[in-house]
């Protein structure tokens, strides 16, 4: 049985929305797009190089797998990109979509209409972790039906107010045990947690 592991950028108050670029996701009038690149440093490349270090293969939401689809495949053979460009074209990638028909980047499969049924039987597959990129919709999914084994999460020192978040209030209660952690120089805490079982209550 393999792992899923969802990775997220998320803010202080746990939006994701839109951190790569001013016009990456400006639904619901979300003015802050791009928060990211101001805070990225070597220390944050290396955390994304350690993460895509091990096999894996993509677990998508429609909305990302269009962004990525729409660029990673255009990388020119001389760009810094091209590396990771090169391993995002090649692997498997997992598609939740209404629109099956129009998946056409190499190596994209569509979920199908139960997308929580889907990722279970991919779950239990040999192969390699299943991770998530952006996809917040998808991942809410996922949390609701008890499927994330490991969160990686980049939190950025910004409150936004306002945005998608990484969790819904239908998240399904669990406990995580804190791996590993570390900060960048420009303040992007990097929490690696597991899932250790259920959550634990008591009292003073």
């Amino acid at each position: 049985m393999r792992k899923l592991i969802v990775a997220a950028f998320i803010t202080l108050d746990g939006v994701m929305q839109a951190p790569g670029g001013p016009q990456e996701d400006t639904s619901g009038g979300f003015s802050h797009g791009g928060w990211i690149p101001p805070l990225a440093d070597e220390a944050f490349g290396q955390a994304m190089q350690a993460l895509f270090s091990q096999p894996f293969e993509l677990l998508l939401g429609r909305r990302t797998y269009d962004i990525f689809a729409g660029f990673w495949p255009e990388v020119g053979p001389e760009a810094p990109d091209r590396p990771l460009a090169d391993l995002f074209n090649g692997v498997a990638k997992h598609v939740a979509t209404h629109r099956p028909e129009s998946i056409d980047w190499k190596n994209s499969h569509p979920l199908g209409t139960d997308v929580t049924e889907a990722v279970r039987t991919l779950k239990r597959q040999d192969g390699p972790a299943l991770l998530t990129q952006g996809s917040g919709e998808l991942v809410r999914q996922l949390l609701a039906a008890g499927l994330v084994d490991e969160l990686r999460l980049l939190i950025h020192p910004l409150l936004l107010g306002r945005g998608k978040r990484l969790f819904g209030d239908d998240a399904q209660a669990a406990a995580f045990k804190l791996v590993e952690s570390s900060s960048t120089p420009n303040g992007v805490l990097l929490a690696h947690y597991v899932r250790s079982g259920e959550v634990q209550t008591g009292s003073f």
